[in-house]
């Protein structure tokens, strides 16, 4: 599949934004770095709200997809856990600069970008902590207030890319197999 420009000049910009941050790109800068003049870059996008909008709708759309694929299973509670984090590994391995922009920049989305990356982010959170709250009624999760295992596992999760990168890479499966062990199971 052939790559488009704005997709470029999105790359780009992405690589951009994880290294220095969204406010401190400039359209200029991603010019310089794509070999361009910067009044060309708006030939093929509106600007850098754009770009930001993009990579991390996305993203959410990703994470929307994987969690409506697991809802749909007829699986238990901690296998759809199981799932959410293979999930989030394999999202991070693959969208690493977008996975950047959504957790340092998402404040700076406006508009309908912004209502409807939140709502994404609410409906995912919410359906997690219902398969949370499933698999306690049923006992194959301990009885520990759902939001602090909700907040531990996507604390982790949502840090995964700083990890990796200075990390270095590491086979996909290995990641999968022993995050979701310690993540589900702990260390004892």
């Amino acid at each position: 599949m052939q790559i488009t420009r704005k997709q470029e000049i999105i790359s780009v910009a992405a690589q951009l934004i994880k290294e220095k941050g969204y406010n401190a790109v400039s359209m200029r800068d991603i010019a310089i770095a794509m070999d361009m003049k910067a009044a060309s870059l708006y030939n093929h996008i509106k600007g850098k709200q754009e770009i930001l909008a993009t990579l991390i709708v996305n993203v959410a759309e990703e994470f929307t997809n994987g969690m409506k694929f697991i809802l749909s299973e007829d699986a238990s509670a901690l296998k759809k856990i199981e799932k959410i984090i293979e999930i989030h590994i394999d999202i991070t391995v693959n969208y690493s600069e977008n996975i950047a922009a959504l957790n340092n920049d998402w404040m700076h989305l406006e508009g309908d970008a912004l209502k409807k990356v939140v709502q994404m982010r609410d409906d995912y959170e919410n359906n997690f902590r219902s398969i949370i709250k499933k698999g306690i009624t049923e006992g194959d999760i301990q009885p520990k207030h759902p939001e602090v295992i909700l907040f531990s596992i996507l604390s982790t999760l949502r840090t995964l890319y700083l990890w990796s990168e200075k990390r270095g890479k590491m086979d996909v499966n290995i990641l999968k197999k022993d995050m979701v062990s310690v993540l589900i199971k702990g260390i004892v």
